[in-house]
């Protein structure tokens, strides 16, 4: 199975960034506008996009909730949100905000039970949970703190309680290139039963999109990479005039087919 290739934009003061090990005095500024940046990928035939809110993770009263929304409002094609996703009411206003899927990383360590409820509202293809790890640990507010849970036993309880999708971020590998913790995946995905990964960070080119295709064993169906593209790391970037943005027409998207949430790898 070739797994779902996601982009993914971070966003931090209204730009697109991207940290190196989940360290915010470690930014890299890549584009000052999300939403052509957004419109870019999707004619770059993205079926599905990643939006990381980094200023609402660290649990402040600063956010991105204009840009995210001005993101859905142009595209056509599903996306998918993390960072700062702690109550209900966050998850009702995302998804009312156009937002396809919500991921609950934070709140899934410190209230459980609010996934559980999430995933019996509005059902398990649009609540995820993001669990970011360093060395087997859960972290939580943004990477910036350990909460003392294995990332494993996190997971299970998660599945136990209807969840079926996990967006799982090794730290250590994030913004790195150095290529994904492929033994962390095996180890994960031989633990679950009915739930799918979708793999996060170390990504660096085509020979790591290899090496998590053949993790289709252990349920990981799709992957999200970021600096890699940024960086042009693929060969065929070449083609996709990335350096000629201001030459594309990005109100005209591609005439691949469009993937509608249900063509989705499958979460329910």
């Amino acid at each position: 199975m070739v797994p779902l290739i996601i982009p993914a934009i971070d966003l931090r003061d209204g730009r697109c960034v991207r940290l190196y090990q989940g360290e915010y005095d470690k930014e890299t500024v890549y584009f000052e506008d999300p939403v052509t940046l957004a419109k870019l990928w999707r004619v770059q035939n993205a079926c599905l996009l990643h939006l990381v809110d980094l200023d609402a993770a660290l649990g402040g009263d600063t956010h991105n909730r204009e840009v995210i929304r001005r993101i859905t409002d142009v595209l056509d094609i599903p996306v998918q949100l993390g960072g700062g996703i702690r109550t209900m009411a966050d998850i009702s206003a995302a998804l009312e905000a156009g937002v396809y899927r919500v991921i609950v990383g934070t709140a899934a360590v410190r209230n459980p039970d609010l996934v559980q409820e999430a995933v019996e509202r509005f059902g398990c293809s649009r609540i995820v949970v993001g669990i970011d790890a360093k060395d087997g640990e859960v972290r939580v507010q943004g990477w910036t703190e350990g909460s003392g849970i294995d990332a494993v036993d996190l997971a299970l309880d998660m599945e136990r309680r209807g969840v079926r999708r996990i967006v799982y971020t090794d730290i250590s590998r994030d913004g790195t290139l150095e290529g994904p913790n492929t033994e962390a995946y095996k180890t994960l995905g031989t633990q679950l039963s009915l739930t799918r990964i979708t793999a996060s960070g170390g990504i660096g080119g085509y020979q790591d999109l290899m090496a998590i295709k053949s993790l289709s064993d252990y349920a990981v169906d799709s992957v999200i990479i970021g600096r890699a593209l940024y960086e042009n790391r693929f060969p065929c970037q070449q083609f996709w005039a990335w350096h000629d943005v201001d030459k594309v027409d990005l109100n005209t998207f591609s005439t691949a087919r469009l993937r509608t949430p249900a063509d989705l790898p499958p979460d329910c």
